[in-house]
């Protein structure tokens, strides 16, 4: 939805952009959705009968999963068959039209295809060309296949996930792919810096985001292994001191609350609210076991302490804070109707981001693009459909 305050001149700020999408699941596509989001014009490329994440999950809306519903919203939807002759002359030629191309196949795919980083720059000097992947474009995994649980596993996440529940225990996987969308939030922020080297220099260059590369990164516990020889349970018990307290709590009514006192000043403040020598997660155990969640949030709120409620998803879409910032939004679907989604979650105050149109449907936007963009007329779309390089 446009937001209202902004008039009828209003440009969001990649809307001068161009994407070509050949991504899949959920790291490309979360990457070029937020592109989208931003104004740029992202065709996602997909072949005549439908790209693998459109079946991805057996409920399916309108022809599609909830997540590529979610995943590619703002996108243009275009079908070619890359292996034909007729597809393959099609994406060449919308390549000198585009800013970008991101693709997140296996290593070696788009050379396979004759679309490697050294025919489109023949075709575009300018484009910037994302390619994403598990482990990268260079290294001894590269070519090894990857999902997010993979990235998540190698660097470290899922042990010290399990670890917070026992040390001895099981490792535990990240919920909601982490490892598909931390790498492509990267992505998308690589790109732009991509695009304003290109603005500033005038030349293109090659993107190799790696989910393995992205989610050691974040792993905070890698630099304190570095620093001191131990794993963080070691460090936590042999360093506890400093770090305060928290966790999840059940109330009274079987749910839960999470508390994060992460501070002298936040322990203070708490042992002054609840008139107590000392706090301790006991102390508050005993304390929250007797009251319902709603209870037990209006009583730390009230001490000017991080809690929160544990919420399940039919809560989260609830909340009336995240209502309020307008974190959810209905757009129209061809098939499916309505559909409420999760708007873009930055507030610009002279550029907004937002969500405007739904994940398109097979091929929905292909007259569009060949007609607007190539200049082609309906005899030469017809005979892309005979020739199986684009859907009906």
């Amino acid at each position: 939805m446009l937001p209202q305050s902004l008039g009828v001149n209003y440009m969001r700020i990649l809307e001068d952009i161009r994407v070509l999408d050949l991504t899949q699941f959920w790291f490309g596509p979360y990457c070029t959705m937020m592109l989208a989001d931003m104004g740029a014009e992202v065709i996602r490329i997909e072949p005549p009968w439908g790209s693998v994440d459109r079946m991805a999950d057996a409920y399916l809306v309108g022809g599609s999963s909830y997540t590529f519903h979610q995943l590619n919203l703002n996108k243009k939807g275009m079908t070619l068959n890359l292996k034909t002759e007729e597809g393959l002359a099609v994406f060449k030629e919308l390549v000198p039209t585009a800013d970008i191309v991101v693709q997140n196949f296996r290593p070696g795919t788009m050379e396979r295809l004759g679309l490697g980083y050294d025919v489109l720059k023949e075709l575009n000097p300018k484009i910037i060309y994302a390619a994403l992947s598990g482990f990268g474009q260079t290294g001894p995994y590269t070519a090894r296949p990857s999902f997010a649980p993979i990235a998540e596993a190698m660097s470290g996440h899922s042990r010290l996930t399990g670890d917070e529940v026992d040390i001895n225990g099981p490792p535990i996987e990240m919920a909601q792919a982490v490892g598909d969308l931390a790498p492509g939030l990267y992505a998308a922020m690589s790109i732009i810096a991509a695009v304003r080297h290109r603005d500033r220099v005038g030349e293109g260059q090659v993107i190799d985001v790696a989910q393995l590369d992205v989610m050691t990164s974040l792993n905070m516990a890698i630099t304190g292994y570095n620093l001191s020889g131990m794993l963080l349970h070691e460090i936590k018990d042999k360093y506890p001191m400093g770090r305060g307290f928290g966790g999840l709590f059940k109330t009274l009514d079987g749910r839960y609350i999470r508390l994060a006192i992460f501070s002298p000043r936040l322990i203070d403040d708490l042992r002054e609210y609840m008139d107590v020598e000392e706090v301790t997660e006991e102390l508050i155990k005993e304390k929250v076991i007797g009251m319902e969640r709603d209870e037990a949030m209006k009583y730390f709120t009230a001490a000017r302490v991080p809690v929160a409620p544990v919420y399940n998803v039919d809560e989260v879409v609830m909340d009336p804070h995240l209502i309020e910032r307008n974190m959810f939004t209905t757009v129209d679907h061809k098939n499916a109707g309505p559909v409420k989604v999760v708007n873009f979650p930055v507030k610009f105050s002279k550029t907004p981001a937002y969500v405007k149109t739904a994940a398109p449907v097979i091929g929905q936007h292909n007259e569009e693009i060949l007609k607007n963009i190539l200049g082609y007329d309906d005899n030469k779309i017809t005979a892309l459909k005979k020739d199986n390089a684009i859907s009906e």
